[in-house]
């Protein structure tokens, strides 16, 4: 028997060197000319795949001119090349309009759906109608609590309550005793969760300000008044990379000393964490989100893959500070941060 196992033993490490001399080979020829070939297809907007040309529609609760939604949209588009997929991308702020969306994609017969849920009771129904018809849904950004309840596959993003958290921690390092958090979309659970994790952490006190973010302007004249009414706040925190411009516009006007902070990272968010005129950024990888959920929702319906084990998929938060800006501008100017 000993001799029969030792013979066993032989002929393993026999096929093992056969084995690892042919993947040798594979690694220093074959792979290298697939890997590179793979990087002229994408340069050249050609798909690395031969799977079938499936139709994948993202849906999502952006306004017009969201800049976050841009670079999202960007990471879905650059996977949907690389996989094969034709695209579909539509969006609209007020939830009953983005249900009517996906209930026109549904119409469509699509082959897989990505949707955002920042107003979940709106689109509860008609993500239940694309189950209900045999059409794979993950959902991003918003909704990570309702998400699995919902249907959907996974969750890919960030959870809003650790995030808020982080910043209420990043807060009191900074040694700010009373901050502002201001809330651009009424009705978006996503941004009452981050505010309330920054309160439960933070050790100062933290007061909501509700804007029409829709009119940059009037955030600007509501974050102002806010500052000049209460020479203590020393933090301003916005929900949105769009909105901390506007914040330090209003700092500026009202001559206040309170440090700008906000969520999301842009080029200009990178540019400002640089000169030091923004204290620090959440980030949240929109890139990441968008381009994970397209190809995970290929590997699902090639090869039944599926990631988080029945839990979100987090990509993020991330605190983004000065020391970052440098390595990141790059990047967020390119459009992938």
């Amino acid at each position: 028997m000993a001799r029969a196992r030792t013979g066993v033993r032989a002929l393993g490490a026999v096929l093992a060197a056969v084995l690892g001399a042919s993947l040798a080979g594979c690694s220093s020829t074959g792979g290298k000319r697939a890997a590179d070939a793979r990087k002229a297809q994408a340069a050249a907007g050609k798909s690395a795949v031969t799977t079938p040309r499936w139709t994948f529609a993202m849906v999502t609760h952006s306004g017009d001119g969201d800049t976050f939604w841009d670079i999202v949209q960007s990471g879905a588009e650059q996977a949907a090349v690389k996989d094969n997929i034709n695209f579909l991308y539509s969006h609209n702020d007020e939830g009953q309009q983005q249900a009517q969306l996906v209930q026109a994609a549904i119409d469509k017969k699509v082959d897989g759906l990505i949707v955002s849920l920042a107003k979940p009771d709106a689109m509860k129904d008609v993500v239940a109608k694309a189950e209900k018809a045999g059409i794979p849904v993950i959902t991003v950004n918003s909704g990570s609590e309702q998400s699995k309840a919902y249907g959907a596959l996974t969750h890919i993003g960030q959870d809003e309550s650790v995030a808020g958290e982080a910043v209420g921690d990043e807060l009191d390092k900074r040694g700010r005793k009373k901050a502002l958090c201001v809330l651009h979309e009424q009705g978006n659970v996503g941004h009452e969760q981050r505010c309330a994790g920054a309160k439960k952490t933070f050790g100062g006190e933290l007061q909501n300000l509700y804007v029409d973010g829709t009119n940059m302007p009037d955030v600007q004249a509501s974050i102002e008044a806010k500052l000049q009414a209460d020479r203590s706040i020393d933090a301003v925190v916005t929900l949105g990379a769009p909105f901390a411009d506007a914040a330090v516009q209003a700092k500026k006007t009202a001559e206040s000393t309170a440090e700008v902070d906000t969520f999301d990272l842009n080029a200009k968010v990178a540019t400002e964490l640089k000169a030091g005129t923004l204290g620090f950024a959440v980030d949240q990888q929109p890139y990441l989100q968008g381009y994970q959920a397209v190809d995970l929702l290929w590997l699902y319906k090639y090869n039944a893959n599926m990631l988080g084990g029945g839990r979100p998929v987090l990509t993020g938060p991330q605190i983004i500070t000065k020391t970052d800006a440098a390595e990141l501008k790059e990047y967020t100017e390119r459009g992938t941060r």
